[in-house]
């Protein structure tokens, strides 16, 4: 199957297909006499999977090993699943992070509407964030 056979049949592009060749996340495949990228069929299936990875928020570096694992014979089920776990922990935080800053901001917003403009001073950088300065 030729690259613009494999980008249409997997919704990408050929630069993607040859981006993830560079970056070691599909083999390098047969040339025709021609000179032109030969994939075997199996390519749809891992380009498929490294759509659905990227989707799930695995990093292309996750991916990799992901695949290395697979391509030595190993089931990669329990490292799958130890990328999960390590991204929703890692979402559960920045979810509790930005909580604090809706928090922070809503504070901070009631704050300004409350501010009367005309009492800044060039002492003060901003009324809203800061305190203001002592006089």
């Amino acid at each position: 199957m030729r690259i613009g056979e494999l980008a249409a049949t997997n919704d990408v592009t050929p630069k993607t297909i040859r981006f993830y060749e560079q970056a070691g996340l599909l083999p390098a495949p047969a040339r025709t006499s021609g000179g032109y990228r030969d994939y075997p069929a199996q390519t749809a299936t891992r380009l498929a999977f490294i759509r659905d990875a990227q989707s799930a928020g695995l990093t292309l570096a996750e991916i990799r090993s992901v695949l290395a694992l697979r391509d030595s014979g190993e089931a990669p089920c329990a490292h799958v699943t130890d990328l999960i776990q390590q991204h929703l922990a890692d979402i559960e935080l920045r979810m509790a992070e930005l909580r604090k800053t809706r928090t922070a901001l809503r504070g901070l917003a009631g704050r300004a509407a409350a501010t009367d403009r005309s009492t800044c001073t060039d002492a003060d950088i901003c009324n809203i964030i800061g305190t203001p300065a002592d006089t």
